[in-house]
């Protein structure tokens, strides 16, 4: 009986070991690609203050302008930028969270991707222009974000990453299965010092993975939901958005008559105590040819990461719909922060990156166990016994 307990724990060993091996194969070279941009992300907010991002301080001594009502202050805004570059149209008007200023994206098309947009800064407070032009490095983080959310090859590449990410979670999983039982008699903490450098390599392995591994769980299928937002917000778009705009489908693009400032405050008031996040012009790419969407989000820690768009009529500035994220686009709207660590400071964005690093040097073992020579003959069948049994 106990022969046969023990023949079949070794082949369920050996098959977790299957999973685990060709999972972390699979995987690894993009993980480690992953954590490496992952670790610029996570200050992205700090690099971007080095790099010449306006932020409060460098507001606060713009150029003094005329006084002017705060609510007409987006009009002016785009009135003022079509005036510096003409031909241009505005595509989206976003209000900075951190600091009092108006970001304005202008392209030559209603339709045109905002890769090739032209980006304005202005204070919200008196209209003056701070910044014509991207900030300088933007275009570095544009790439390493996009390195890291698709590999800069669109849709395939950002689900390619997701399947990616579900290869990773296999091998937590079968590498939690496969271990304990090996690491069962050692002290934690422990690395033996006796035996091959790859013994010592896989107690490293062992030891940093499972003290990371919770953190590896929650940004792995974190990391999973966010490769899935361009098809959820399609289903989304598709199932319950669309049916309503059908009617505008096929229209033409126009050139809103209702001001930016009545699109605001018809938005606000569909929305009572959420603050405005943006506004996208009519567009076909954007929403619709014949509305504004106004994006609301809430003022707490929880509901800042939630979102709601809101369709304006582009010609009288009345609202049309409210229309309310389904439960999985919340989940993914609540997923992000967990993956950037974004959420609580400076402090958890420095823990953020410690586990990253600490990621690294997981995956870094990890490829090194597998493409390392083991010891040959009489020393591998001694340290694989020892392994098995945990002794140092």
């Amino acid at each position: 009986m106990a022969e046969r307990f023990a023949a079949r724990s070794s082949l369920s060993l050996r098959r977790w070991r299957w999973w685990h091996r060709w999972s972390s194969v699979l995987c690894t070279l993009f993980l480690l690609m992953l954590c490496v941009t992952g670790l610029p992300l996570v200050f992205a907010d700090e690099i971007d203050d080095a790099l010449g991002r306006l932020h409060p301080a460098r507001v606060a001594s713009s150029p003094p302008s005329l006084p002017i009502r705060a609510a007409s202050v987006p009009d002016l805004v785009v009135a003022d930028a079509l005036r510096r570059h003409p031909g241009l149209r505005p595509r989206i008007v976003v209000f900075d969270a951190d600091a009092p200023v108006i970001q304005l994206r202008l392209t030559r098309g209603p339709d045109d991707s905002y890769a090739g947009s032209l980006a304005l800064s202005y204070d919200r407070r008196t209209g003056a222009l701070l910044r014509d032009g991207e900030p300088p490095g933007s275009g570095v983080m544009r790439i390493v974000l996009g390195l890291h959310r698709q590999m800069l090859a669109g849709l395939p590449g950002e689900l390619f990453l997701g399947a990616m990410g579900i290869a990773f979670l296999i091998a937590i999983v079968s590498g939690f299965v496969l271990y304990a039982p090996f690491m069962r008699r050692l002290r934690f903490g422990q690395i033996r010092r006796s035996g091959s450098p790859r013994l010592r390599w896989l107690d490293t392995h062992n030891l940093v993975g499972a003290c990371v591994a919770a953190w590896m769980v929650v940004v792995g299928a974190t990391g999973i939901m966010n490769t899935l937002a361009t098809p959820l917000f399609g289903l989304w778009v598709m199932r319950d958005v669309a049916p309503r705009l059908a009617a505008f489908r096929t229209a033409p693009v126009m050139m809103p008559t209702a001001t930016l400032a009545a699109a605001i405050a018809s938005a606000s008031a569909a929305v009572p105590g959420d603050r405005v996040l943006s506004v996208t012009f009519p567009s076909h790419l954007a929403g619709s040819p014949r509305h504004f969407v106004v994006w609301v989000t809430g003022r707490t820690k929880v509901r800042g990461r939630l979102m709601t768009p809101v369709l304006v009529d582009a010609a009288t500035g009345a609202t049309v719909m409210v229309a309310r994220l389904p439960w999985y686009l919340r989940l993914l709207e609540l997923s992000r922060p967990l993956h950037f660590g974004d959420y609580g400071g400076l402090g958890l964005k420095i823990v953020w990156a410690a586990f990253d690093a600490a990621t690294i040097l997981v995956l870094g073992s990890g490829l090194y166990l597998l493409f390392a020579r083991p010891p040959s003959g009489r020393r591998a069948r001694s340290e694989e016994g020892r392994l098995v049994r945990g002794e140092s």
